[in-house]
């Protein structure tokens, strides 16, 4: 039987991970797959290095979509998998993969998701979690700084040059596609329906 799969997308910042978290703790792992678009970045670092500024994780160029599609295919297929493991301070992909095996309902999350239309037509139900601008930003300084090593100067240039610029182009207009949109304020509050589904 093909699995559940349920796709949540929304801003960088917007509470989408906090969810697709919640929802995995709720169903259990014996129950649930989690896939992060976050894990399928290309390797950056060359040019990273050579102009810092010129890199945009938020554009859909910066992630291999054809093999989370793949990858997400082949979870649907009944078969193992092992995603790539990527290291955001020196922005390379690991030489060590994680092992994915088939669960009952995968869980696929990230910003671009729905902008999709391979994405969309595997997923069962899609999910936008919506949040306004200041508390995305505001969330996103604090995770930055605590676990990417940046400073506040560059989490706020690349926000106002990149993140918001890009949620403005491709994520937020991708909303439409949504079968349910949930408030970022409150992730914990729609668990119980998206629980419901399966």
């Amino acid at each position: 039987m093909k699995p559940f799969v349920i796709a949540i997308s929304g801003g960088s910042g917007s509470g989408k991970t906090t969810l697709a978290r919640l929802v995995r703790e709720r169903l259990g792992p014996e129950r649930c797959a989690y896939l992060c678009q976050d894990s399928y970045f290309h390797d950056l670092s060359e040019q990273f290095a050579k102009d810092s500024r010129s890199v945009n994780f938020d554009h859909p160029s910066s992630i291999d979509f054809d093999l989370l599609a793949c990858q997400l295919e082949s979870l649907c297929n009944g078969k193992t998998v092992r995603i790539p493991i990527y290291d955001f301070v020196t922005h390379t992909r690991s030489e060590d993969t994680r092992t994915i095996e088939p669960r009952p309902v995968i869980l696929v999350e990230g910003i671009l998701l729905l902008t999709l239309p391979r994405i969309r037509a595997l997923a069962d139900r899609t999910v936008f979690v919506e949040a306004p601008e200041s508390l995305r930003y505001q969330r996103r300084l604090d995770r930055d700084i605590r676990e990417r090593g940046r400073t506040p100067d560059g989490v706020f240039t690349q926000f106002s040059e990149q993140v918001a610029p890009m949620h403005n182009q491709y994520v937020e207009p991708s909303k439409i596609f949504a079968d349910l949109v949930c408030n970022g304020h409150h992730v914990a509050d729609w668990v119980d329906t998206i629980c419901g589904w399966v």
